[in-house]
């Protein structure tokens, strides 16, 4: 759940028109009455209804069964005194969003049995009342039976999906630590012995220059040497390290999209060819955190991963059919772009961001990188 008044979480616009049926109906009911006592009752009752409803939001603890508990006391007075049992349907919908598991089905059990019971006794009482909308009672005993165990099963695939990006993380994160370790360990090895056995010569020569001109050459030619040697094995360090491949972050990028229920289509080949492993590394991040945006916070059904290699860069774009971004993403909540944008500043990339009907996300990295590290 986004906010409390947020129905529909991937349609707001549908979330906005059922707000709007919901507020204006029960006014039809209530003003049948003639009698102005009835009137007010009703819409007390009403107001009483929406505001238990956001406080039920609101409650972290025990209290949220209490806001239910009035919710659904108010719903049964609406049936009975003017025949709008369709209260129901939000008590229902906040039902599904409970997550204690005890707490759900007790309270869920309750409802269902409250509802019908009311429903019948105003049979009973008022058949007249009843009777001509009977088919849509019909609707609203089926969506509280229904309702509320679709959002609870959604809501639990949700919170097992974002257990697993948080294990994911947290596993990234542990590989950055033992790589890094690993490269300590590696610099330790490779240049501790090197470097302390250029300090010895260079004192030595420092001594043999004025008594021995000959052996003090002989000592700088071996630390030129030994600093050489040292040189190259650090670039074949460098030259080792562990890259995220672009091909392995895009199977992980299908699994979220897949468990968000969102259709994806991947054009073009993430195999990019001579592309450093620190720009591979870079544009893996952005392309993770790219679509983790999209998952989040675009609330659309589809998404097109594109990759292109052109002579001077390389290009992905990540296009959704989402609600939009404005001004660029500046206005955005989080951290993500700008965090995208650093690490792309790093390689000398961009990331250009482009909102209306859905949004588009290009990163661009320049390929001349590959030439000036080649070059040192």
């Amino acid at each position: 759940m986004q906010s409390w008044y947020s129905i529909f979480p991937k349609n707001p616009w549908l979330s906005i028109y059922a707000w709007a049926v919901f507020c204006f109906l029960p006014f039809f009911f209530i003003f049948r009455s003639s009698s102005p006592i009835e009137i007010s009752i009703g819409i007390s009752l009403l107001f009483l209804f929406f505001l238990s409803y956001r406080f039920s939001f609101k409650s972290k603890s025990g209290l949220v069964y209490m806001w239910i508990s009035f919710e659904i006391v108010i719903t049964v007075v609406m049936t009975l005194l003017f025949g709008y049992v369709y209260l129901s349907i939000f008590t229902a919908f906040f039902i599904g969003n409970i997550r204690n598991q005890v707490g759900f089905f007790i309270i869920y059990g309750l409802h269902i049995a409250i509802t019908i019971i009311a429903i019948v006794v105003g049979f009973f009482i008022e058949l007249d009342l009843f009777l001509p909308q009977v088919h849509f009672i019909l609707i609203s005993v089926i969506g509280v039976v229904l309702l509320p165990f679709n959002l609870y099963n959604r809501n639990k695939r949700e919170n097992l999906v974002g257990q697993l990006e948080h294990a994911n993380e947290r596993i990234s994160e542990l590989i950055i630590v033992e790589e890094r370790e690993r490269i300590s360990r590696d610099l330790h090895d490779t240049l501790g012995q090197k470097l302390s056995l250029i300090g010895l010569k260079s004192d030595l020569a420092g001594k043999l220059v004025s008594r021995d001109p000959r052996a003090a050459e002989r000592e700088l030619q071996d630390i030129r040497q030994t600093a050489s040697t040292a040189l190259k094995e650090v670039r074949e360090l460098v030259a080792g390290m562990r890259a995220t491949k672009l091909e392995d972050e895009l199977i992980r990028i299908k699994q979220m999209l897949k468990a968000a229920e969102m259709e994806y289509t991947i054009e073009g080949d993430p195999s990019f060819t001579n592309i450093p492993a620190i720009v591979e590394s870079v544009l893996s991040m952005c392309l993770k955190e790219a679509v983790t945006n999209v998952v989040k916070h675009s609330y659309g059904k589809t998404c097109c991963v594109s990759f292109e290699q052109l002579p001077n860069e390389f290009v992905i774009n990540v296009v959704d059919d989402g609600i939009g971004i404005t001004r660029g993403g500046e206005t955005s909540p989080g951290n993500g772009l700008t965090g995208m944008r650093e690490r792309l500043e790093f390689v000398n990339g961009s990331l250009r961001v482009e909102g209306g009907e859905g949004t588009k996300l290009s990163i661009r990295v320049p390929a001349v990188i590959q030439h000036i590290m080649e070059s040192d």
